[in-house]
């Protein structure tokens, strides 16, 4: 499946969001990312930023999702399918979708320093689900479910800094940074999601 691979720096500023939102990035990265007064670009210093429309509104908070989550159109769709079938808020559950992904869920949980990495992670067969090797990024958590770095990834240089960092993950997952291990205590609560995006105007968007 086709991923973007171009620079953050550019869809941060292209979508009116801090680099903070893909992962955590300090330094030069974050000072590249503040807004500027012009489009990005290399005409960009001729242009100005256009005053959207309502569905262009809507189509940025959408693309600042996808892009937030690391995924593509057709996938992002699906989730929204899912969600208005559901008895509860559709935007509520469309975020809640995406923050139980695995991927996301090793990032939040402080296993890993942004959700691209996180997802390399899972992808490369280095975290067991109940004891389960998996490599399927998209999987659902649930309640109940534990996860860990395998045991043979747990020396690697790459969890060395996250083990030191010892990111400070959501109330509904119970992280050990120290031994990369983290469960699923309930489900995510509206207090939980990072709020970068407006999930009720992509809501929008897909219902018109």
């Amino acid at each position: 499946m086709a991923r973007y691979k171009g620079p953050k720096v550019r869809l941060a500023r292209r979508d009116g969001i801090s680099l903070a939102a893909f992962g955590n990035y300090e330094g030069s990265a974050m000072k590249a990312a503040q807004k500027k007064n012009y489009p990005p670009g290399m005409h960009g210093k001729k242009g100005t930023f256009a005053k959207p429309s309502e569905f262009g509104k809507q189509l940025r908070e959408k693309q600042k999702a996808k892009r937030i989550y690391g995924i593509l159109e057709k996938q992002f769709s699906n989730y929204y399918k899912k969600a208005i079938k559901t008895n509860e808020a559709t935007d509520f559950v469309l975020i809640k979708m995406l923050e139980k992904r695995l991927d996301n869920v090793i990032y939040r949980a402080g296993l890993a320093e942004t959700r691209r990495q996180a997802r390399q992670i899972v992808t490369h067969g280095l975290v067991k689900l109940n004891g389960r090797r998996v490599d399927i990024p998209s999987i659902e958590v649930k309640v109940g479910d534990k996860l860990e770095i395998r045991d043979r990834s747990k020396k690697s240089p790459l969890f060395a800094d996250i083990i030191q960092k010892k990111s400070k993950a959501p109330k509904w997952l119970s992280s050990e940074p120290n031994n990369l291990t983290c469960e699923v205590i309930k489900e995510p609560t509206r207090d939980d999601f990072e709020h970068v995006f407006d999930a009720q105007m992509i809501v929008e968007f897909y219902s018109k």
